[in-house]
C-alpha cells in the first residue's frame, strides 16, 4: 500500500494537498504522520525523504517528493486527478503550477494555522496582489467549466491544491462573496477536509515559529486547539 508521510495537520499545508485529493479520490494510502519538533531542520525526516521535507509518496522501492510529483505519480495510477476534458486539464495543470510556484505574499504572511483565528493588521500591497488574483483564478475556473469545483464538476487536483488557501483565509478572516464564498463553503465541508480540520485541532504540538508567524500577521481572536 502507498505510503504518506506528513507532518502536522494543523500546520502543513503542502502535506494536506495529496493527502486531501487521496482521500476525496478514495485512493488507498497508509497515513505516517511525523511531528513537526521545535525548531527542526527537517533532519530527521531525511529516514524517508531524500530531501527532508514532506510530503513524501513511498510505493514500495520508489519514493516520490514534493506536492506536485505525487500528484502527477497518482495521475498514473488512478483516474480523476486531472479532469477529463482537455482544456479543463490543461488550465488546472496551469492553475496547480502557479499555485505550487506562486503567491510568496501570501505564504509569508499568511502562513497555515488551522485552529487559530486572526484579524489581520493590515493587507500590503503585494498580499492583496496575490488574493486578488486567486480569486480571479478561481472565479475563472468556476465560469468557464461550470462548477461547483474549479475544474467542473468533480474534484480534482486543483482543488487539493488550492484547498490550503481556503483554510488560510479562514484562519485570517479573508472575505470572499458570492460564488468565491460557496466555493469555500464547498472545500470546507468535504468529509476529508472536516477530518482534517478535526485531526489539526486535537493536535498538541506546538511549534513556536510557525505561531509566532500566525502571531506576526495580525491580532489572535480566538485558539480553537486542544490544550
Amino acid at each position: 500500500m502507498l505510503q504518506l508521510y506528513i507532518t502536522n495537520k494543523n500546520y502543513s499545508s503542502w502535506s494536506l494537498r495529496p493527502w486531501l485529493l487521496a482521500k476525496e479520490l478514495a485512493i488507498p494510502f497508509k497515513e505516517v504522520l511525523m511531528p513537526l519538533a521545535e525548531g527542526s531542520s527537517y533532519a530527521a525526516f531525511r529516514a524517508f525523504s531524500p530531501t527532508g521535507r514532506v510530503p513524501c509518496l513511498v510505493d514500495g522501492q520508489r519514493v516520490i517528493w514534493d506536492s506536485l510529483a505525487i500528484t502527477e505519480y497518482l495521475a498514473e495510477h488512478y483516474p480523476g486527478v486531472w479532469p477529463k476534458d482537455a482544456t479543463a486539464r490543461a488550465f488546472a495543470r496551469s492553475a496547480c503550477c502557479e499555485m505550487h510556484s506562486g503567491f510568496s505574499a501570501l505564504r509569508t504572511v499568511c502562513g497555515m494555522n488551522c485552529g487559530v483565528r486572526i484579524r489581520l493588521y493590515g493587507i500590503a500591497a503585494a498580499l492583496d496582489s496575490d488574493i486578488e488574483r486567486i480569486k480571479a483564478l478561481w472565479l475563472e475556473g468556476l465560469s468557464r467549466f461550470g462548477g461547483p469545483f474549479l475544474a467542473g464538476a468533480h474534484f480534482t487536483a486543483m482543488d487539493a491544491f488550492f484547498a490550503p488557501v481556503v483554510s488560510r483565509f479562514k484562519t485570517y478572516g479573508i472575505g470572499l462573496d458570492g460564488a468565491l464564498a460557496d466555493y469555500s463553503a464547498r472545500i470546507l465541508a468535504l468529509p476529508a477536509m472536516e477530518q482534517w480540520y478535526k485531526e489539526a485541532l486535537a493536535e498538541i504540538w506546538r511549534e513556536s515559529g510557525h505561531e509566532a508567524e500566525a502571531l506576526a500577521a495580525g491580532e489572535l481572536l480566538e485558539d480553537l486547539r486542544a490544550v
